[in-house]
């Protein structure tokens, strides 16, 4: 099997849809950001505060990691399409599925404050979707709303993922 990644904004669910993706799959689940804490030995809260340029480069050392496994689901950090490098690697190594889930759901569900990028407030939300939306979109596979119950959402990722092949 190969790879599948989940892309999308912070808290869009792409753990918590990765977990459900990989326990349905029977395979391993990855989450970049916390692969990306033990195999540097940093928070990526201290990479931010060092710069973004310091995280982004170890966010790329990661997915080119991850990208050489194979049969694994990946729930990647939000910004991971602003490096296309990435996006080819992931490309390589399987498919991108975009959980694509309104900013106005994200402020009123995830705590902020515990994500480096949303920590301004919910401005910052809407502002993040409008630079990222066309780069997700461009990046995927396969789009899929995360709208409605989780239950729901799971399996209409499932119905894409047979539809894909």
């Amino acid at each position: 099997m190969k790879n599948i990644a989940l892309i999308g904004m912070p808290g869009s669910g792409k753990t918590t849809f990765g977990k459900g993706l990989a326990r349905i799959l029977r395979c391993p689940f990855v989450d970049a950001d916390d692969y990306l804490e033990k195999k540097e030995g940093r928070t990526i809260q201290s990479f931010f505060a060092e710069s973004e340029k310091a995280f982004r480069d170890a966010e790329e050392r990661t997915i080119r990691d991850l990208s050489r496994m194979e049969g694994i689901v990946i729930a990647t950090g939000g910004g991971v399409i602003k490096r296309k490098a990435n996006v080819d690697r992931l490309h390589e190594g399987g498919l991108i599925i975009f959980l694509d889930r309104l900013p106005e759901d994200i402020v009123t569900d995830v705590e902020v404050e515990k994500r480096p990028l949303l920590r301004e407030g919910p401005d910052r939300v809407f502002a993040l979707y409008k630079e990222r939306i066309a780069l997700y979109r461009e990046a995927a596979d396969i789009t899929v709303a995360n709208r409605g119950r989780e239950e729901e959402v799971l399996e209409n990722l499932v119905e894409a993922l047979k539809e894909q092949g």
